[in-house]
């Protein structure tokens, strides 16, 4: 395929892929990279339909010929049922009692590739059947890739983060099109020391092909399909040398969208912990959407890399930073132009690009959005017990606004106010947590500067005070699982993890009230105390208007039309 066409096809699926599929957000963190030596990803389920509730299976034995229905994540529609494992594992959001987690991003890839009639095993149902069923990333790999292979791929294109107590992997997957079953895939293990990232847009390139995946060889850095190769070039995607074979630039090759609006939020966090990207002219460039393409196969010549060493190590605290990130301190910061309105907003409603004149321009597509419905930082603690040392920091809603609340993963039930089935999209519930905290940022939304910084005040300390807690409980948990037993620590800690979700879910009801009455109609009110003599004392109100900045813009725009003389 020449160049031209190339380019066209990555135009034409990314322009699919942004209205069909969800846009989320992971970053992949090894253990010599991180503070504590624990591996760690994060992810955002960004949709603006996906209602944030707490996914939990009980771990669990099986008769022999149980069967499982098999739904897809997206829709809720029965694609069809698989024979149950023997034994299923606990597990809590996004990962299991074992310390294995997995997130995703789904790229899209080529349209000729999407969906199988037939096929019963979709993105989600990869992830979370695997959970169930895996006590590594490698078995987690080796299952979601069988899986597919046996029982057809429904879905698009998709990353997955795939992470135990010692290694990261990322692994990218598209389905064979119709007419053919099961994908094509391959997976990278991130070097120990070093960082990766993906979001909507594949990023795996030339890789070391493997004619057999040796699973249980120590230093495996890479697993691949056998036809992944071979299926590009049979497909005429690809001509030339193996060596030469790039899977992302073959199988969903990178365009403006998939550099401004994916690739850029991977860079948000690269440029954070590592000089080089944040020193590199190119790099920029080429998030901002100006790639370039050049040899027999059109590949994309100034790419990031899959991962970077980091600077300086990275903490839990800073993971969950990572997710907040909007583009500030760069020039694509969505608060500094008009249409942040009057309180520096750093969002725009979507659509993702809009027309004026028959020149289509964009908005910006930063991690922090506001129709996360859930997100997380999952943290694997190779020196604790698996009883205690898996723990995902889980949020509902806008990760700029949300807590992270510490739930263990071997914890047995789900918290109340985030429990499945507590509310959905179109049902209210009192109790829900989704619900409160999308009451809280969306007011934040009509005043920005004003109102989110007095949720950071409320966030931090929350999340501080459990980061600090989690040491106390872990210590104890130890404790009990070294006197009383498995049951006992396990009891412990999800009486914790009630207690943390419960604690969030009382002090954001709090906090929507407080916000409500001190800026209500536009005004900043503060509360006075009674003076002696009086019944009663009114509060004091500020109304500092728009600011000056705006108040010119009316004026450039509407001259003297409202000038007082």
């Amino acid at each position: 395929m020449n160049i031209k066409s190339l380019l066209l096809a990555g135009v034409l699926l990314f322009a699919f892929s942004i209205q069909q599929s969800k846009a989320c957000t992971n970053y992949l963190i090894t253990k010599g990279a991180s503070v504590d030596g624990s591996t760690m990803i994060s992810y955002s389920a960004d949709s603006h339909v996906l209602y944030g509730e707490l996914y939990h299976w009980a771990a669990q034995k099986w008769p022999a010929g149980t069967m499982m229905d098999v739904y897809e994540w997206d829709t809720g529609k029965k694609l069809g049922q698989i024979p149950q494992a023997a034994e299923t594992y606990n597990v809590v959001g996004n990962a299991n009692e074992h310390q294995v987690s997995i997130g995703e991003t789904t790229y899209g890839g080529r349209a000729d590739l999407h969906h199988q009639d037939g096929a019963i095993m979709d993105y989600g149902s990869m992830i979370y059947i695997a959970l169930q069923r895996s006590k590594t990333a490698r078995e987690a790999i080796k299952l979601m890739t069988d899986l597919v292979a046996e029982y057809g791929y429904y879905s698009e294109g998709e990353s997955f983060s795939i992470a135990d107590k010692n290694e990261v992997w990322i692994m990218e997957l598209i389905g064979k099109g119709q007419g053919e079953k099961g994908a094509v895939w391959v997976a990278v293990r991130i070097p120990d020391g070093y960082v990766s990232g993906h979001a909507n847009q594949a990023r795996i390139t030339t890789f070391d092909y493997q004619k057999k995946n040796k699973w249980d060889k120590e230093d495996a850095m890479f697993f691949n399909s056998k036809d992944v190769i071979s299926f590009a070039k049979k497909k005429e995607y690809f001509t030339g040398k193996d060596k030469d074979f790039s899977f992302s630039d073959t199988y969903a090759p990178v365009d403006f969208g998939g550099a401004r609006f994916c690739e850029m939020r991977v860079y948000s966090m690269f440029h954070k912990i590592n000089k080089e990207v944040k020193d590199s002219p190119a790099y920029w460039e080429y998030v901002k959407g100006n790639v370039q393409h050049g040899g027999e196969n059109g590949y994309a010549s100034n790419r990031m890399p899959l991962y970077v060493k980091p600077d300086h190590k990275v903490s839990v605290h800073d993971m969950m930073g990572f997710m907040r990130d909007h583009l500030e301190g760069t020039e694509l910061d969505m608060s500094k132009d008009m249409g942040a309105g009057p309180f520096g907003l750093p969002y725009r409603w979507r659509g993702l690009t809009w027309k004026v004149d028959g020149k289509t321009y964009c908005n910006e597509r930063a991690t922090a959005t506001q129709q996360a419905g859930f997100s997380f930082v999952s943290q694997m603690r190779s020196w604790l017990p698996d009883e205690i040392g898996g723990i995902i920091w889980w949020g509902v809603d806008d990760p700029s606004g949300t807590v992270y609340m510490p739930f263990y993963t071997s914890m047995t039930t789900a918290p109340e106010n985030f429990k499945v089935g507590n509310g959905s999209m179109m049902d209210w519930s009192e109790t829900s947590g989704f619900w409160i905290f999308n009451q809280v940022e969306n007011f934040a939304y009509m005043m920005w500067n004003r109102v989110h910084p007095d949720i950071v005040i409320a966030q931090t300390k929350l999340e501080q005070g459990f980061i600090a807690e989690v040491q106390k409980t872990d210590a104890e948990a130890k404790s009990i699982l070294e006197s009383k037993g498995r049951d006992a620590a396990i009891s412990y800690v999800s009486d914790y993890s009630h207690k943390a979700a419960a604690k969030t879910f009382t002090t954001w009801k709090s906090l929507y009230q407080q916000l409500f009455m001190k800026y209500m109609d536009g005004n900043i009110k503060t509360k006075e105390e009674v003076k002696e003599g009086y019944k009663m004392a009114n509060p004091k109100v500020e109304q500092p208007g728009y600011g000056e900045n705006f108040y010119r813009k009316i004026v450039e725009e509407t001259g003297n039309q409202f000038e007082v003389k």
